[in-house]
């Protein structure tokens, strides 16, 4: 399912003691098109409500699957199209991932990924498909008019940044090495 974008809802199991969930089952999660191989497991720990990162993404052949869920807080979730020749290069998608709701996002390979944190102390884990190779870690300019992303800020604040994130280059800047492959950026719900 490559050029599709997933959210997941994974199912939970509760009663008086709280709730079980299986966030990765490579047998339920590959016939549902999530079919790459997590070779390496994130965490990220963001205490202001506004932190913004990204939008990130590994230039091949570093480049990397992400499967995304908020285990504490809420943020708002984006991955935008970069694949040169898509008919929806440019274009994003954006989802609320909470701890509450539990749901998770494939962004494949060819998408730059980032997020806004909805709640102080919000945490974040996910999974990739390629190890973090420092010489082709790359992004793109969060506030780029051209991509025209509505990152939820609280009335309108600007967003708490790393240094990096400040000197991305916008999209109109960015030759992209990803190559289209013949499906254009959707957004798919499954429940595995």
């Amino acid at each position: 399912m490559s050029g599709t974008v997933i959210l997941v809802h994974p199912r939970r199991f509760g009663d008086d003691r709280g709730w079980f969930t299986e966030c990765y089952n490579k047998q339920k999660f590959e016939p549902l098109g999530i079919d790459c191989e997590f070779v390496q497991d994130n965490h990220s720990l963001s205490v202001p409500a506004g932190t913004l990162r990204g939008l990130h993404f590994q230039t091949p052949p570093f480049a990397q699957d992400k499967l995304v869920r908020c285990i504490r807080g809420k943020i708002f979730d984006v991955a935008v199209d970069i694949r040169k020749g898509s008919p929806t290069y440019g274009e994003w998608v954006g989802v609320e991932l909470s701890a509450e709701n539990g749901d998770q996002l494939l962004v494949p390979a060819g998408y730059a990924h980032g997020f806004v944190t909805l709640e102080d102390n919000t945490e974040v884990t996910y999974k990739v498909s390629n190890y973090y190779a420092p010489d082709n870690d790359a992004g793109l300019m969060w506030n780029d008019k051209d991509i025209g992303i509505d990152w939820p800020l609280a009335g309108g604040a600007e967003p708490v940044l790393s240094g990096k994130d400040t000197k991305h280059p916008a999209l109109a800047e960015f030759d992209s090495p990803f190559a289209y492959d013949g499906n254009p950026m959707k957004l798919v719900e499954i429940e595995p």
